[in-house]
């Protein structure tokens, strides 16, 4: 019986020390992750970094999504960084958002207002592509919580390359073209019609420029998108509270007096009235003594 006893303790003992050992994993696995989401170091990027000597061309992108302790205040932090390391701010919109607004009477003239709401910004900068890991780098210590981070390379090194052979053959056809009008251009439907293409080469000349100073620009100046956001706050104030209608009514006494002069003002336009009236008064009283003279007759 004793051995049993034994063996049935020690078997307890094993298995809660198992237990306890995977419960621990555990516990360590789930604060692994909340670490991952609130440590600022995981915003950290090196994505398509290009180099020095590199042919290799990207446009990077980066959106993040996070919460911070005060929006406002992470704002301004952001916005400093951005011009501190030459990049510029193109969109902020920065806003309250009401969710519950409570008024509470506590008194004959006091009313608690408690107001529930949250602050959010959306931020959209762009800084030099050299800069943009360390400008996340600086953002990431506005993070109180991370809900996401997208970091975008496009490669566009064979766009640029088409675009400027493209470029080189319409400057080549274009000069064709100018020398045709100068030298053969003779009938003047036929230099119509070379001009018209001469412009549609020249517009398509124009249009490979324009796009490929666009993707320079992108690639030279890397676009950050921000959303940022905080927990809902409650703000509390004491206003005056809205009086009745009735509290503003005068008393009994100025009423009365106010309709002794309403009631003597209808009096006067009665009497006016049948002022007014007299031509017709006077005829019926004259048509009266006549009937009563001549009536009867």
């Amino acid at each position: 019986m004793k051995t049993i006893a034994k063996l049935g303790l020690t078997s307890l003992i094993i298995i809660t020390v198992l237990f306890s050992c995977k419960k621990a994993d555990h516990a360590s696995g789930e604060s692994a992750d909340l670490k991952m989401a609130t440590d600022s170091t995981a915003v950290s990027s090196s994505a398509a970094v290009e180099q020095k000597n590199s042919k290799q061309k990207f446009i990077r992108t980066a959106d993040i999504k996070f919460k911070v302790k005060n929006v406002v205040k992470s704002t301004y932090a952001i916005e400093n960084a951005t011009q501190k390391f030459g990049g510029f701010v193109t969109y902020t919109n920065l806003q309250s958002n009401i969710h519950d607004q409570i008024k509470t009477k506590i008194s004959q003239d006091s009313t608690l207002e408690t107001t529930k709401y949250s602050v959010e910004n959306n931020i959209t900068i762009r800084v030099p592509n050299t800069q943009l890991d360390t400008v996340i780098k600086t953002i990431a210590k506005q993070i109180d919580f991370l809900d996401f981070r997208i970091i975008k390379a496009d490669d566009i090194s064979l766009k640029l390359l088409a675009n400027k052979l493209s470029q080189k053959r319409s400057s080549v056809s274009e000069k064709r073209i100018e020398k045709a009008i100068d030298t053969k251009g003779k009938k003047i439907n036929d230099v119509i019609d070379a001009e018209n293409t001469l412009a549609n080469q020249k517009e398509q000349n124009d249009n490979s420029t324009i796009e490929n100073l666009s993707l320079e620009d992108q690639v030279n100046f890397s676009t950050i998108t921000l959303q940022l956001y905080q927990n809902e706050t409650i703000k509390q104030e004491i206003t005056a509270s809205e009086k009745d209608p009735s509290d503003y009514k005068p008393n009994l006494g100025i009423q009365i007096i106010d309709a002794l002069k309403s009631g003597w003002f209808i009096l006067q336009s009665i009497l006016v009235f049948f002022i007014n009236l007299w031509p017709f008064i006077l005829i019926g009283i004259a048509g009266f003594f006549i009937y009563k003279k001549y009536g009867k007759k």
